[in-house]
C-alpha cells in the first residue's frame, strides 16, 4: 500500500465527520420516536387501541430489519458516506409525509419508509468510526456517538408532546424532519476511506454470502452478543415507547408533561453510554475480554434497577429509581458495539453490525412496543413495564457467555491498513 495514501483523517476531518454522524444518530432517533408522545392524540382522533399505537413503533423496526442487511452489503462493497447520506434524506422526507397522513394505514405506511431509510444507517455508522479512530479508542468514541441515541428519543418525546399539546400532532413530524434533511445534505462533503477488498477463499472479488454467514457462525462472541443486544434493546425500546404513557395513565398528567418526564429518563443515558465506552477502554487495557464483560454487568445492573423501580415502588422514589435505570440502560451499547467490530475483518463490519441490527428488531425492538401494548390492554401498563427486568437478565447472560469465546475469537481476526478515498 501506498503509504502516504493512508487513511489517517487529521483532527478537523475526524471532527467533522465524527459531528456530523453524531447529529444524524440523533435526528434518526427523533424521528423515530416523536409518535410516542402522540398516541393519546391519535387514539383520541383516530380510535386507536395501544397494541395499534405500539404497532407503529415495531413497524419501524420491522422495515428496518428486512433492508438492513442488503443495504449493509451496499456500504461496504460500494461507499459509507454516499449510502448514510442517501438514506438519511429518505428518512426525514418520510418523517415530514406522516404530518400528512388521514389514516392509521397511511400513517403506518409513512413509518415503514422511515424504517426503510434508517436500515443503513447504524451499520455504515458504526463501519465508519470504527476507521476513523483507532481500535484503543474504539469504546468510547462509540459511547459518545450512541449518547446521541436517548438524546435524540427524548428530544423527539419531548418536542412532539408539547407541540401537539399545542399546535397539533401533525406539525411535530414536520419539525423533527427539517433538521435532519440538511445534516444528512451536509454529509456528502465528509471524507471516507476506500472499501476494503475481501476476497473468496477461492479468489474471486468478493466473498459471498454462505461464506461470510460460515465466518460468522465461527465466531460464537459475534453471534452471542447479537442476542444479548436483542435481549437489551427490547427492554429500552420498549420503555422509550411506553413511559410517556404511563406516566400519563398513573399520576394522570398531560402529555405535554408526561413526554418530557419519560424523555428525561432516556436522555439520562447521554452520560451513561459515554461514561461505559470510557470505562470499557479503560478496563480493557488490563482484561482482555472486559468489552463483553463489561456489557453483561452492566445489563444486569440495569435489570436490578428495574426490578426494585416497577415492582417495589411508586411516586417520586420510584421515577428517581427510573432515571437511574436510564442512566444504566445504554451503557452497554458501545462495549458491545465495539465487539462487533472487533472480531471481523474490517471488510465486513458493516455486514456485522447490520445482523446484530436484523437480530436485536427481529427478537427486540419490534417485539417490546407491541409486546407490552397487548399486556397493558389485558391487564395495565404498570404490570406490563414490570415485566421488562427478565429481558435484562436474559442479556446480561448472554454477554457474559460471549466473553468466554472473545478473546480465541479476536486472535483469529486478521489486521487490515485502510486507504483514503
Amino acid at each position: 500500500m501506498n503509504q502516504s495514501n493512508e487513511y489517517k483523517p487529521g483532527k478537523g476531518q475526524a471532527a467533522f465527520a465524527f459531528t456530523l454522524l453524531f447529529l444524524l444518530y440523533f435526528f434518526d432517533y427523533a424521528d423515530r420516536m416523536v409518535v410516542n408522545s402522540l398516541f393519546p392524540f391519535l387514539q383520541k382522533d383516530w380510535g386507536l387501541n395501544d397494541a395499534q399505537c405500539g404497532l407503529l413503533v415495531s413497524v419501524v423496526y420491522g422495515s428496518i430489519t428486512i433492508a438492513t442487511l442488503p443495504i449493509s452489503i451496499l456500504v461496504d462493497r460500494w461507499s459509507r458516506k454516499k449510502v448514510i447520506g442517501t438514506m438519511a434524506v429518505l428518512w426525514s422526507l418520510a418523517t415530514a409525509v406522516c404530518g400528512f397522513a388521514v389514516s392509521f394505514p397511511q400513517l403506518l405506511a409513512a413509518r415503514i419508509g422511515i424504517g426503510v431509510g434508517e436500515a443503513g444507517y447504524a451499520p455504515g455508522g458504526t463501519a465508519m468510526i470504527s476507521g476513523i479512530f483507532s481500535e484503543k479508542r474504539r469504546s468510547i468514541m462509540m459511547g459518545i456517538w450512541n449518547a446521541s441515541i436517548p438524546l435524540g428519543a427524548a428530544a423527539g418525546i419531548g418536542i412532539g408532546g408539547y407541540v401537539a399539546q399545542n399546535y397539533g400532532w401533525r406539525h411535530a413530524f414536520g419539525i423533527v424532519a427539517l433538521p435532519g434533511l440538511i445534516v444528512s445534505l451536509m454529509f456528502f462533503f465528509v471524507k471516507d476511506y476506500k472499501t476494503v477488498e475481501l476476497r473468496s477463499s477461492t479468489g474471486a472479488k468478493h466473498m459471498p454470502i454462505p461464506e461470510i454467514a460460515k465466518r460468522f457462525l465461527a465466531t460464537p462472541s459475534l453471534y452471542l452478543t447479537f442476542f444479548g443486544f436483542a435481549a437489551n434493546t427490547f427492554v429500552t425500546t420498549a420503555l422509550i415507547t411506553w413511559l410517556p404513557t404511563f406516566f400519563h395513565r398513573i399520576e394522570g398528567i398531560p402529555m405535554d408533561k408526561a413526554g418530557p418526564k419519560g424523555g428525561a429518563v432516556m436522555l439520562l443515558a447521554i452520560i451513561g453510554a459515554p461514561l461505559g465506552g470510557f470505562l470499557t477502554d479503560l478496563w480493557a487495557r488490563k482484561k482482555k475480554n472486559a468489552r463483553p464483560v463489561f456489557a453483561g454487568l452492566s445489563a444486569l445492573a440495569t435489570g436490578a434497577v428495574f426490578f426494585v423501580a416497577f415492582t417495589f415502588l411508586t411516586g417520586t422514589a420510584q421515577y428517581v429509581m427510573i432515571l437511574l435505570g436510564g442512566l444504566l440502560a445504554v451503557s452497554y451499547v458501545p462495549a458491545a458495539a465495539a465487539v462487533t467490530q472487533d472480531v471481523v475483518h474490517p471488510g465486513l463490519r458493516a455486514i456485522a453490525y447490520s445482523l446484530c441490527v436484523v437480530v436485536q428488531n427481529l427478537l427486540g425492538s419490534m417485539l417490546g412496543p407491541v409486546f407490552i401494548g397487548a399486556v397493558s390492554d389485558r391487564t395495565d401498563i404498570a404490570k406490563a413495564l414490570a415485566l421488562l427486568p427478565i429481558f435484562s437478565v436474559i442479556s446480561g447472560l448472554l454477554f457474559l457467555l460471549a466473553s468466554r469465546f472473545y478473546n480465541a475469537d479476536l486472535d483469529r481476526q486478521e489486521r487490515v491498513s485502510l486507504a483514503a478515498e
